[in-house]
């Protein structure tokens, strides 16, 4: 429960635009006690100050999300509906931003989204009294690119088996460097650990010490040439990824394009596959 404080002014609406001010909000979201109000006295002399109590209405954090997400959605021009979910525990609050074109509010690789759900959780925990933590998702961008991560971390694990030289991911955020260490921590050929600092800190897999790898030519991370080497396409470039795929990714690592692309080959052909059994259930 949250606790009155009290303000003073010359006049009862002078005392709640001071306490509007220190609580940041419209006099809507608080609880007013007038302990006095302000007095004139005899001729103007000895005059009293208005006196009262204000404190935050108690409002769900649900409530508080939705309302902070849905102004700065408005501020931003963008028509989207806005769902908060608590979870059973009370500790963790998932907020669902449901419209059309979330691209502009995702980023790239996430960064727009992590920045706005970062101000969600501090108006949320502003007034909460214990940690929530909060979860911004819109489009199924947090799974999806989950799923992007652990395809990532299993291709690097492969180069990393290939050449037993370590790889150095991109700069990643905390969560996404979480993904990478957990899909590569049973494997027993390679090891992950973090260098740098933040916002530059990033994730390297290196062969792990003390294991005993297979012979080259046939091992069983990729069957050797007639030279005994390994056949290695081309890398598809900044310019056909553009071409081909629709996206900007100059700065993206070759293994993380390559991964990006084959997500997207793999949805379009469940798409199409989707479409091909739809089309075929209205025939018969």
């Amino acid at each position: 429960m949250n606790e009155y404080k009290e303000f003073s002014g010359k006049t009862v609406e002078e005392a709640l635009e001071l306490a509007q001010q220190e609580f940041a909000c419209g006099s809507d979201r608080l609880e007013v006690e007038v302990i006095e109000k302000e007095s004139s006295g005899f001729l103007g002399l000895r005059s009293k100050p208005a006196r009262i109590n204000v404190r935050l209405k108690e409002v769900s954090p649900e409530e508080t999300a939705c309302e902070f997400v849905s102004k700065i959605l408005g501020c931003m021009s963008i028509d989207a509906g806005v769902t908060a979910t608590m979870s059973e525990d009370g500790s963790e609050l998932s907020v669902q931003i449901d419209g059309e074109d979330m691209a502009v509010l995702i980023g790239k690789r996430g960064q727009t989204l992590d920045c706005f759900q970062y101000l969600v959780s501090l108006v949320v925990n502003k007034t909460s009294g214990s940690y929530i933590k909060v979860k911004l998702d819109t489009e199924n961008y947090r799974a999806r690119r989950k799923d992007t991560l652990e395809n990532l971390a299993k291709n690097i694990a492969v180069r990393v088996k290939k050449t037993h030289k370590p790889v150095s991911l991109e700069p990643m955020n905390p969560y996404e460097r979480r993904v990478i260490h957990s899909a590569l921590q049973n494997d027993k050929y390679v090891e992950t650990h973090s260098e740098g600092d933040e916002p530059f800190r990033k994730v390297v897999v290196t062969p792990k010490k003390g294991v005993v790898y297979e012979n080259r030519k046939n091992n069983r991370f990729g069957g050797g040439n007639r030279r005994g080497g390994y056949d290695r396409k081309r890398p598809i470039s900044s310019k056909e990824f553009h071409k081909k795929y629709g996206a900007d990714t100059k700065d993206y690592s070759t293994d993380y394009k390559k991964d990006y692309a084959a997500y997207l080959e793999s949805k379009a052909a469940a798409k199409a596959a989707a479409a091909e059994n739809a089309e075929g259930g209205s025939q018969d």
